[in-house]
């Protein structure tokens, strides 16, 4: 079954699904600054774009098309983006 997700009136929108009983979501980011906290840890990968990230306490890090990076279970992270992209992302 696919899930639809659109969080900050309609600017993030992404599809879930689940394979092998692994979670995953597969999105587009519009232009803006966002805020999201984590409730398992999110293997995140670049598809197209460019998405400036910053963990709580951390300093931010451009990512951009074929980068990962893996955010911490339990914590809040921000995400600035000067055009839109698109990701997915593993939750485990």
């Amino acid at each position: 079954m696919i899930k639809v997700n659109e969080y900050f009136d309609g600017n993030v929108k992404s599809l879930g699904f689940e394979l092998s009983g692994t979670p995953y979501t597969v999105g587009v980011i519009m232009a803006g600054a966002y805020t999201f906290n984590t409730e398992k840890t999110e293997h995140l990968q670049i598809v197209a774009g460019e998405i400036d990230i910053k963990l709580a306490g951390g300093s931010w890090q451009k990512f951009k098309k074929g980068d990962a990076t893996v955010i911490p279970a339990g914590i809040s992270f921000d995400l600035q983006l000067k055009d839109p992209a698109a990701y997915i992302c593993a939750y485990k």
